[in-house]
């Protein structure tokens, strides 16, 4: 399941990210298409949703935020998050703990 999700590139890692804005609060919430699906307590305007998923992400995978960038998507619900530093087994354990 998070195999498909996460892609291996030269130091580090890229996760495929569905991002739902405006939700009670920020929290995974599983994988669907491809994707993990993050809820974003922040509303998609003048960046205020990245500038929260970067964080959610550090957050999550306990890593800086300097280590996580979005790639691609910048404008879009479908996005691609590149972390750097870990390898994908040590983000799917970190998905997986913060999940459960």
């Amino acid at each position: 399941m998070m195999k498909d999700v996460i892609d291996a590139v030269p130091g580090g890692v890229i996760v495929r990210v569905r991002v739902i804005p405006r939700a009670g609060r920020s929290e995974l919430a599983g994988t669907r298409d491809g994707a993990l699906v993050v809820r974003l307590k922040a509303a998609p305007v003048e960046g205020a949703a990245n500038e929260e998923l970067i964080a959610f992400v550090a957050r999550t995978l306990r890593v800086a935020k300097r280590t996580v960038t979005i790639v691609a998507g910048a404008q879009s619900r479908q996005k691609r998050v590149k972390i750097e530093g870990l390898d994908a087994a040590a983000v799917a354990a970190r998905i997986a703990s913060e999940s459960s």
